[in-house]
């Protein structure tokens, strides 16, 4: 159910089904310290979204590889990042084109905790124009309480930490570089702050947490969580119904 390896006919006899659907992922370019790749982000989208899709059958859009990463500044290179309006334009025109491929329901995942607001600004979007669209956000690290307590577990404000270099460790070891994980632990600096500062300014080396703590088996469990508790979410998803049948474009009236 890979979007780019079906044929028009596929794909459209797929939206004839009650419970057919779509997942898009979307990811990142962006430095990960000195021992991940800058494809990290996109590689957590796009495996999950595969492994999920092989579990519950829904067609899975390819994978954005950039996203809103303006927030790592120009300290480091390798970052290649979109404005957050560039990311709303560009998400809403592929909802745009799968809706008009008959799908009626379609979920975002995202790998990249700054892409979160312009993924919900395109959902309201969509929303808005595509009556009968149903549209989920879901963000890979905080999927289910565990998956997402694994996550913060060394930093709140973690970024190529310990869980997400257990994941590549597991997912994708040709992004992780072994020698420089002991060197790279980086404190969150980020506590009592009020103002929201760029991470040049709260990271020594562009990490936050600790990637010396990470190992191929807590890489293998975290993925196997996400990959469980995002299919159940889904399968959720395929079920659901609006509340309520009303018409977003139609004005209530007296009678009613």
């Amino acid at each position: 159910m890979q979007w780019h390896n079906m044929t028009w006919p596929e794909i459209a006899k797929y939206a004839q089904a009650d419970n057919c659907a779509a997942l898009l992922p979307v990811g990142a370019t962006e430095q990960h310290g000195p021992h991940l790749g800058c494809g990290m982000d996109s590689e957590i989208a796009d495996q999950l979204a595969k492994a999920v899709g092989d579990l519950t059958d829904i067609a899975i859009l390819p994978t954005l590889p950039y996203g809103c990463s303006i927030g790592h500044s120009k300290r480091w290179p390798g970052t290649i990042a979109l404005q957050p309006k560039t990311l709303i334009d560009v998400v809403k025109e592929v909802g745009d084109w799968v809706a008009y491929s008959g799908f009626k329901r379609l979920f975002i995942l995202n790998s990249h905790v700054s892409n979160f607001a312009p993924l919900r600004c395109a959902l309201e979007m969509l929303r808005a124009e595509h009556d009968d669209l149903m549209v989920a956000l879901i963000n890979s690290a905080t999927v289910s309480e565990r998956v997402k307590q694994r996550h913060f577990e060394d930093a709140e404000d973690w970024h190529a930490n310990e869980a997400e270099t257990s994941l590549m460790m597991a997912l994708a070891p040709q992004i992780v570089r072994q020698d420089k994980l002991t060197d790279s632990d980086d404190p969150d600096r980020t506590e009592n702050c009020v103002f929201s500062h760029p991470v040049n300014r709260t990271s020594a080396n562009g990490v936050t947490g600790k990637p010396s703590l990470a190992t191929v088996n807590k890489g293998e469990e975290l993925f196997e969580w996400m990959r469980e508790d995002l299919a159940e979410t889904i399968r959720a998803g395929l079920k659901e119904q609006p509340p309520l049948p009303h018409s977003y474009h139609q004005t209530l009236t007296d009678d009613e």
